[in-house]
């Protein structure tokens, strides 16, 4: 048993053999305490999480790899295997059960930026920057359906029937599953740079999108209530505004977490316009952080998200690390609205 070490300044637990490059993504089993990470040093990897009283330990569990950096990932519902995509344009299926090799289960033309997991309808979707969004039957070698996107895909959150998809140029792409194979609606975001992530809401009437420039916009799907759709700004210090790199619900009480590539970790709660918590800044940028399916475990990755550039990063002072924090209710759960406040 490997134990955490317990020494960042939110009293964050350290995981063990963390990857030897930038993480690309954290997923959580649905089904466990299992947590996957992909990096760019092409490998994917599996930790067993345990929490022992107020404190944490884990086990690294086994790893396999990529032939290109690894860009994203996702589990199957039955929390019976991982899937990962990235830059090799393929999705590779692990079956942790089985022991056995990953196999590939989906091919793009370029780099797969995005991947889902679809239970109710047994399909594997994947976004990549070949302009396409595919749906992937695994007992089948070819896709049951390509989606020709406006450009090419930065992002991608399925809460269903609903599945939005951002793309280059600021589109934003929402699909109802009940009929994937037609866009739903379509509309420019409302932020003004580049998309960055996107989570839908668990009640599937909106979606939460982010973006580099600092900032998040909180989008409802029905006509009707464009008056509930407002943008707030985050991630940014004095003038130098910061990346918002990922958006997470809360399984149980529906606020929100973002991180940012100022190295801050905020919860949210959208429906009375408050911040519940901010927690105190990592000295590099976050990546990507996920809640496990119980909101009791919030893990995030410290380290260089390559936002400016190569010329910017230091191999011998980078140190990349992946953080298991244990949220405290009165930091995510909702809070009443403030009087006056609508």
């Amino acid at each position: 048993m490997s134990f955490f070490t317990n020494h960042n300044p939110n009293n964050s637990f350290e995981v063990a053999q963390p990857p030897t490059d930038s993480v690309s993504s954290l997923s959580f089993s649905p089904k466990s305490n299992l947590l996957v990470s992909t990096s760019w040093d092409n490998q994917v990897r599996c930790w067993d999480v345990q929490k022992i009283g107020t404190s944490i330990a884990a086990t690294p569990k086994s790893s396999y790899s990529h032939d290109q950096p690894v860009l994203c990932s996702m589990w199957k519902d039955d929390g019976m295997a991982v899937f990962s995509g990235g830059c090799d344009r393929q999705v590779k299926m692990w079956s942790l059960m089985s022991g056995g090799q990953p196999t590939t289960v989906a091919m793009h033309d370029a780099p797969i930026k995005e991947i889902a997991w679809i239970p109710e309808l047994a399909l594997l979707v994947a976004g990549s920057w070949d302009k396409t969004l595919k749906y992937w039957d695994l007992r089948q070698p070819n896709p049951v359906h390509t989606q020709l996107l406006p450009e090419r895909c930065y992002a991608l959150t399925v809460k269903y029937p609903l599945m939005v998809v951002g793309t280059a140029d600021r589109n934003l792409i929402m699909f109802n599953l009940q009929n994937p194979k037609t866009e739903f609606k379509r509309i420019i975001s409302p932020l003004k740079y580049q998309t960055r992530c996107v989570a839908a809401f668990p009640d599937q009437q909106g979606f939460l999108v982010g973006s580099i420039e600092g900032r998040v916009g909180v989008q409802h799907l029905n006509e009707g209530q464009e008056s509930k759709n407002f943008t707030f700004k985050c991630h940014r210090e004095n003038n130098v505004i910061y990346s918002v790199n990922s958006i997470n619900f809360h399984p149980v009480y529906h606020t929100f977490a973002t991180a940012g590539s100022d190295g801050s970790i905020s919860f949210w709660d959208k429906d009375s316009k408050q911040r519940l918590k901010a927690m105190s800044k990592c000295n590099q940028p976050i990546p990507c952080s996920t809640f496990n399916n119980d909101g009791s475990i919030f893990a995030y990755s410290v380290c260089y998200d390559w936002h400016k550039g190569a010329g910017n990063h230091n191999p011998s002072t980078a140190k990349t690390s992946i953080f298991l924090h244990l949220p405290q209710d009165a930091d995510v759960k909702p809070k009443p609205k403030p009087a006056g406040r609508r």
